[in-house]
């Protein structure tokens, strides 16, 4: 499909800077397969689903993963997304015409590392310095890599270490946060459950790759960059016994649909699963490990568009963000969220 049919026009001022303060008190727009959408916000979750259903959580942890070095007298900016082994990490940096392989990175903090080689997606793979775990090293030398159309506006500060941080954070690997869990509170939790309504968690290390721009025309043409994640034999068979009691399996944010949709069959049974993945959805997809999608509102032309898209259809998903434009929803990873619903 043409990348352009995904595209639409955004005002600037729709793009949150801060979230919402209580997190559960932001907006949310629920779209159903037909009829009006409504507006409503994160705390009436509990009553817009049913006993029964079990929403699932990315519990992986966002690392400070955004660095600042020099290579002699040339600055160089590194965005770390996915670890190849204990000491390497594939980046994305910037000022990258000015590195050779074997350039070796200063950072902050005596924290150091060697540009070994430079991929076929542009990304450098990094060599840390030393014995220390490279986790202990970002701790001391690196940033919260805010997305960029929030840090080219504002630098990033003390209460975006909590800000950009979910509840369930409990991995560490993730250089984005799983965005639509960071609207749940204990409080909302524990409304939820009263409810009737299950929760379980799975983890995928989100990669700097979820904020690049798809540069073809054609989406047959776009390359995902893969992730790592796993999803651990009990609860896979807990979500399938969900679904086999007349459950609804909803996943919170499109990077627990995408695992979810990695692990599952064509009989819609959701199995263990341990490892890369770099699934692409767009519309015509067959959805199999989900029923319903709690997301916040994404970039034109982005794949996670093309994902909302996959769900409930190109048409209806271009009017609901036009819908929330005029409603002045807040957008992006900061904003407000939309409870998806195919089967309404």
């Amino acid at each position: 499909m043409r990348v352009d049919l995904f595209d639409f026009e955004l005002p600037p001022e729709r793009i949150a800077l801060r979230p919402a303060r209580p997190r559960d008190a932001a907006r949310m727009l629920v779209v159903t397969g037909e009829g009006a959408f409504q507006d409503r916000g994160v705390r009436d979750l509990p009553g817009l689903l049913r006993k029964g259903d079990v929403l699932v959580f990315n519990d992986t942890r966002v690392i400070p993963a955004q660095l600042e070095g020099r290579r002699g007298a040339a600055r160089i900016g590194a965005t770390l997304h996915k670890r190849i082994d204990l000491r390497r990490w594939q980046a994305f940096v910037r000022n990258a015409k000015r590195l050779r392989p074997g350039d070796v990175i200063e950072f902050a903090g005596g924290v150091a590392a060697s540009a070994e080689a430079r991929g076929d997606d542009g990304s450098w793979t990094l060599a840390f310095h030393g014995e220390e775990p490279v986790e202990l090293l970002l701790e001391r030398a690196g940033q919260m890599p805010l997305p960029p159309y929030i840090a080219g506006k504002r630098p990033t500060d003390a209460l975006d270490q909590a800000d950009y941080q979910t509840m369930f954070a409990a991995q560490d690997g993730a250089v984005a946060a799983p965005t639509a869990a960071l609207h749940f509170t204990p409080g909302l939790m524990a409304a939820l459950a009263k409810a009737g309504i299950g929760h379980e968690t799975l983890t995928l290390h989100v990669g700097a790759g979820t904020f690049l721009p798809v540069k073809a025309e054609d989406t047959a043409d776009h390359k995902m960059h893969a992730e790592w994640g796993t999803i651990s034999p009990q609860v896979a068979a807990r979500l399938s016994a969900v679904r086999a009691a007349g459950g609804r399996v909803i996943a919170v944010g499109t990077t627990s649909l995408r695992l979810l949709e990695s692990a599952a069959d064509d009989a819609r049974t959701i199995h263990p699963f341990s490892g890369d993945t770099a699934i692409f959805i767009t519309p015509g997809y067959r959805f199999k490990g989900v029923d319903g999608l709690m997301t916040n509102f994404h970039l034109p032309k982005s794949t996670l568009f093309m994902l909302v898209s996959a769900l409930m259809g190109r048409a209806r998903m271009q009017a609901a963000y036009a819908y929330a434009i005029t409603q002045d929803y807040r957008f992006y990873s900061y904003g407000d969220a939309s409870l998806l619903l195919p089967e309404g």
